[in-house]
């Protein structure tokens, strides 16, 4: 077929538009050890999210989420809203995230509910697979009083898999695991604990004394591998055996539960999940089971395991959020993912000040900060932009 006749199918996709779609619901609420795992998944060592201790003596009075955890209390990384309807020979990488955050913390405790739409998509051509669909999918999450806790609009990519392995954008063959030395590994550790170190306490900077132009303290994440994929999947509470439902309402179908089109290999087998898990924990197998699997991720055009989009927007969040401390809060935030993070690199996150809003539609004043990540061979990999309030 010559590159021009090309097309993705997307007839199945067009009925879901603006429609409810994906009713899962995770049978329990959270407690604290949810929330540490995730925080050591994300290599995110605030001790208020995991220190009994020292969260007491703050002014939360024990353990609290970060913001990055509340896509950790939805299904499928918050991904499959933006994932519905069969395109034949396809598959799916996360393209961003936005988020609207409405002041509520999450505590243990708290059952978060969920109400997903499809919102939409559009088809363009791309270096990596030719005809791509950047598809948006919406997530409401409210707690069991019902209170408004944020809203996630998630972006995706679905491409043809026989183009992208034509293309060889990820080859293998072209991109190498880097082998770190004994002084490069001492190197990144001494960064890491710094930026540990530069906020510790959780001392908010004031509005006030806040500058466009300010640079964030500089922070490490890796080098990355299968075991840190594994704890990163395993850190969203979907991932865990036996933690959620389907629940549709009465008389209404739901989408999420066909094949969208993915290889046999890469595809859940629902009958099978009734009686063996694994069939269905997204490690093992699924669409995201070429996170650690290399023959797999080969298969679809990645050249090899690689990260998770939910996890580059966490450490987004968690890097912003750490330097505003306590009494700081990320009202809005919106990322794009240039590319994964691939097994054997670093993760650097760099952020800078750059704009003060006095007048806001959040009520308060608010710093933009934006960011960026980039690996140990300055590739970038993420930008992201929050707007956060900071005591006055």
């Amino acid at each position: 077929m010559a590159e021009a006749d090309v097309r993705l199918d997307t007839s199945d996709v067009d009925k879901w538009v603006g429609k409810p779609i994906v009713f899962a619901e995770l049978w329990d609420p959270c407690n604290a050890t949810d929330i540490r795992r995730w925080v050591q998944a994300m290599d995110y060592a605030n001790p208020l999210h995991w220190d009994e201790n020292f969260a007491r003596e703050s002014r939360f009075g024990g353990i609290v989420a970060p913001q990055s955890f509340t896509v950790a209390m939805d299904y499928a990384h918050g991904c499959h809203p933006s994932c519905v309807g069969k395109i034949p020979g396809s598959h799916l990488i996360f393209a961003g995230e936005e988020w609207w955050f409405y002041g509520t913390p999450i505590r243990p405790g708290d059952k978060l509910t969920q109400e997903r739409t499809f919102a939409g998509y559009r088809v363009t051509d791309t270096g990596f697979a030719g005809p791509t669909m950047f598809a948006d999918g919406d997530t409401v999450h409210r707690n069991q009083h019902g209170a408004l806790i944020a809203k996630e609009r998630a972006t995706s990519i679905r491409y043809l898999v026989e183009e992208a392995n034509k293309r060889k954008v990820y080859d293998k063959e072209t991109r190498t695991i880097k082998s770190w030395t004994k002084d490069e590994l001492d190197a990144v550790a001494k960064l890491r604990l710094q930026w540990i170190m530069s906020n510790r306490e959780g001392k908010s900077p004031t509005f006030s004394e806040v500058s466009v132009g300010d640079t964030l303290p500089r922070r490490v994440i890796g080098p990355h591998s299968r075991v840190t994929f594994a704890l990163e999947c395993r850190a969203h509470r979907q991932n865990i055996w036996g933690t959620w439902r389907w629940n549709p309402p009465e008389g209404t179908y739901d989408p999420a539960t066909e094949d969208a089109g993915f290889a046999s290999d890469m595809t859940y087998d629902f009958e099978a999940r009734k009686y063996d898990p694994r069939q269905a924990d997204g490690l093992f197998h699924g669409p995201s089971s070429g996170h650690i699997n290399a023959e797999k991720a080969e298969k679809v055009g990645m050249g090899g395991v690689y990260g998770y989009g939910s996890s580059m927007n966490a450490w987004h969040l968690d890097t912003i959020g750490y330097w505003a401390g306590h009494r700081g809060y990320i009202w809005h935030s919106k990322t794009q993912f240039r590319s994964p993070a691939f097994e054997g690199d670093v993760t650097y996150v760099d952020c800078e000040v750059i704009e003060k809003k006095e007048q806001t539609a959040y009520g308060v004043p608010v710093v933009t900060v934006q960011s960026k990540m980039t690996t140990q061979e300055g590739e970038t990999i993420l930008k992201g932009v929050a707007e956060v309030e900071l005591p006055l």
